[in-house]
């Protein structure tokens, strides 16, 4: 059974703190398009407040959320224990995509590790929070986090790392433009 709360509360932060992963979800408003569920890992995710939050996206294959984010602004966030006591704790709300080098940008990048390959912020207000049972989560055990993304920005370069967003970040699978477009 799922339940309200009108916030994220204290309780609710050190459930999502203690999580090792998280999965980000965005849609287009076009019923054909492709809905975006990606797992994040990493330190990225911050509380500025009980109702908004953000997180420190990295370059990778694609650029659906930003996409998404542009055209509509809805994201959702999930958490899921998967270990302990079982839960899951999903954030709705609406977001904005926060660009390297603006004013928002510096006033929010300095609350996160300073990851190579870092291409956007999602400044999120929250308008529903919600937790369910987690019954069916099975449990895994954390090994670690993976270094290979941010080992993969660190070789291509500042400059390998604009081409490559021109190249594969520009445009959604579903054709919609991101704001990392030139």
């Amino acid at each position: 059974m799922a339940n309200a709360h009108p916030c994220i509360t204290q309780e609710l932060m050190d459930f999502i703190t203690a999580q090792r992963m998280f999965f980000v979800a965005t849609a287009p408003m076009a019923k054909e398009g492709h809905i975006n569920l990606s797992p994040k890992g990493l330190d990225t995710f911050r509380f500025l407040s009980s109702n908004q939050v953000a997180y420190l996206d990295m370059t990778g294959s694609g650029n659906e959320t930003a996409a998404h984010v542009l055209e509509n602004g809805r994201i959702t966030f999930m958490f899921c224990a998967f270990e302990g006591t079982p839960k899951i704790l999903r954030l709705y709300g609406t977001a904005q995509a926060i660009q390297p080098g603006t004013e928002h940008w510096n006033l929010l990048s300095p609350l996160f590790e300073s990851f190579p390959g870092a291409r956007q912020i999602f400044l999120t207000n929250i308008n529903h929070v919600q937790t369910s049972c987690g019954f069916g989560v099975p449990f895994f055990e954390f090994q670690g986090n993976r270094d290979l993304l941010p080992k993969w920005a660190m070789k291509k370069g500042d400059e390998g790392l604009i081409e490559y967003r021109q190249k594969k970040n520009s445009r959604s699978i579903d054709g919609l433009r991101t704001p990392i477009a030139p």
